[in-house]
């Protein structure tokens, strides 16, 4: 294991001491911000214990955050996303997760997504391969769209593709692009991605030897065999 992605899983430990307590507690304060999404204080402090200790330990290297930006540009810098699926955690259901990505001269070279209260956690890295709890991953050999398992975040995409596939549901978040990973899902079509909330998946996916890029306005995930089937399918 290289340095970088050590790193990131001992950021991810930290991530994980702070937000779990605070979930199982459901001792935090939710805010709506600007753009009609809530918002924790377990978000934002988790955040900046994030950002503490990459300034403390990776002098020189940039950090990009949902909740605070960017601190300075580099051509090495640190994405968080430090609850993704925060409507999940405010509500008490344990899909959520910290998402941590390094990106080094624009390619995102390594990725943690570490989910505690689902007691998962993946990780990749670029030549290192992908691997979840250890075992390494491998997405499905399904080459065939009528065999696929899909998820949509959207129900248009899930009322184009339910007739056309094995199994269609809405899952969503990460969580969808990681079953992709594991090869448990063979596409995962998703929203519109913020930088933070696909740039720990991309490297997780791919070294899984899928594709994982936007389509349109959406991303999506696929284990690289259907992939033009469902940009097909979805036009």
């Amino acid at each position: 294991m290289d340095a970088d992605l050590r790193f990131a899983l001992e950021l991810a430990d930290a991530a994980d001491a702070l937000t779990l307590p605070r979930f199982h507690s459901r001792q935090f304060v939710v805010e709506t911000k600007a753009d009609a999404t809530p918002v924790t204080d377990a978000d934002r402090a988790t955040e900046e214990l994030l950002r503490e200790r990459i300034a403390r330990e990776r002098p020189g290297e940039g950090v990009l955050g949902e909740e605070y930006g960017e601190r300075e540009s580099a051509s090495a810098r640190w994405i968080v996303d430090p609850i993704d699926g925060t409507r999940n955690f405010t509500r008490g259901v344990p899909i959520w997760a910290t998402l941590i990505a390094l990106e080094r001269d624009g390619d995102f070279v390594c990725g943690v997504v570490s989910a505690p209260a689902l007691g998962r956690r993946w990780w990749g890295s670029r030549g290192g391969g992908a691997f979840a709890d250890g075992m390494r991953l491998r997405v499905s050999a399904t080459r065939e769209l009528a065999e696929a398992a899909v998820s949509c975040t959207y129900g248009r995409d899930l009322t184009a593709l339910e007739p056309l596939t094995w199994h269609a549901r809405g899952l969503g978040d990460f969580w969808s692009h990681m079953l992709v990973a594991e090869g448990a899902l063979d596409a995962a079509v998703d929203a519109s991605l913020k930088l933070w909330d696909y740039a720990a998946v991309v490297p997780i996916v791919t070294e899984a030897g899928g594709r994982s890029e936007p389509f349109g306005r959406q991303w999506l995930s696929t284990n690289a065999l259907l992939h033009d089937a469902v940009t097909g399918a979805l036009g």
